[in-house]
């Protein structure tokens, strides 16, 4: 008898016994309680409600007079928006290919029929300093852009880099135009 009592816990074939629920019980509650505990840690890996809230950026652009700029902060980056004068777009048409660090047309940097905005991620390709600019008493360096004091990097009125260490142009964040006078970052 206690041989039989050994072999087997749930009596006959087809019968479901209190063994056999509690079983049931102690797995179900193991499972609900992992995902308890799971829950809290997956979830605190999604962003925080500050970095959502800034994820998208509106900028009012009518304030923005021509030949100056604004500084806007966007996902932590400053953000560079300028409205160029009718010299600047023609003198950074103009620009042989030639002549650049990073060959980039005009036309590839701004929004089409909206020639007279720039807008750029205000941080220099080199060291990631932050370029001046866009104050009118900025210094602009020789080609009307930005200067960055840390190392002599130029930038052009379309964001080329053109003299110093810096590699690259500067990065053009994602944006679109909601209205003529307003943009959307992000």
């Amino acid at each position: 008898m206690a041989e039989n009592a050994a072999t087997t816990h749930s009596g006959t074939p087809g019968t479901v016994t209190k063994r056999d629920f509690l079983q049931l019980v102690a797995l179900a509650g193991a499972g609900i309680g992992a995902g308890a505990i799971a829950w809290p840690l997956i979830d605190s890996m999604n962003p925080s409600a500050d970095v959502l809230a800034v994820s998208s950026v509106e900028v009012e652009l009518a304030p923005i007079e021509t030949g100056s700029g604004i500084t806007v902060m966007w996902q932590g980056k400053p953000i560079f928006v300028r409205h160029r004068t009718a010299k600047e777009i023609k003198e950074a048409e103009d620009v042989k290919m030639s002549e650049l660090i990073e060959p980039q047309p005009d036309s590839a940097r701004v929004k089409p029929g909206h020639a007279q905005w720039i807008v750029v991620i205000g941080i220099c390709t080199h060291l990631g300093c932050i370029p001046l600019g866009n104050k009118p008493t900025d210094p602009r360096g020789e080609w009307g852009g930005w200067f960055c004091p840390c190392h002599g990097s130029q930038y052009d009125t379309s964001g080329r880099v053109r003299h110093g260490p810096a590699p690259l142009n500067l990065h053009l964040p994602p944006y679109a135009f909601e209205s003529d006078t307003k943009i959307k970052l992000g």
